[in-house]
């Protein structure tokens, strides 16, 4: 990612140039922000956005779940079992207030790991309280007035 970030100094360097008139554009000439972020990474060799399969040689329990990063405060994965397609994908979505997540099929846990920004410019942990949905890990919704979930009735010492 080192190289990638050698050539991208600010936001302007997200936008193409475009084409030459009278000429079809490529996709380098043409793309723009994380799209062109992307083409320039994989002209490095560098898979910007980590595409590689989740581990799938074991099946994951609560006390060494599959870790899954993300960079957003919601990562959307698949189960397809353990072992490998012994059932349909199950989407499962993980978030930074909630990171664990079981396959209700096979049981593998699945845990978020942020790896984004720390302040991510959207005012969080500024002092409102039950607004601040990252202030707590312990697993469980934290807004006010959210609607429950079963997993919310699950007792603390099997999160």
């Amino acid at each position: 990612m080192e190289c990638v970030r050698a050539e991208i100094h600010g936001e302007h360097d997200l936008f193409a140039p475009g084409g030459s008139p009278g000429t079809v554009p490529t996709d380098l000439e043409q793309a723009t922000g994380l799209e062109r972020l992307e083409i320039l990474g994989k002209m490095q060799g560098v898979d910007i956005f980590d595409m590689r399969p989740l581990d799938a040689s074991r099946k994951g329990t609560l006390d060494n779940p599959i870790t899954v990063k993300s960079f957003g405060d919601e990562q959307y994965l698949g189960c397809t079992g353990f072992p490998v397609d012994s059932h349909v994908v199950i989407w499962l979505t993980c978030s930074r207030d909630r990171p664990v997540e079981r396959c209700p099929e096979c049981g593998s846990a699945y845990k978020m790991e942020y790896v984004g920004p720390q302040d991510d410019g959207h005012g969080h942990g500024h002092g409102h309280g039950a607004h601040d949905v990252h202030d707590s890990t312990d697993g469980a919704h934290n807004y006010q007035g959210e609607p429950k979930t079963m997993a919310d009735f699950v007792r603390p010492e099997y999160r």
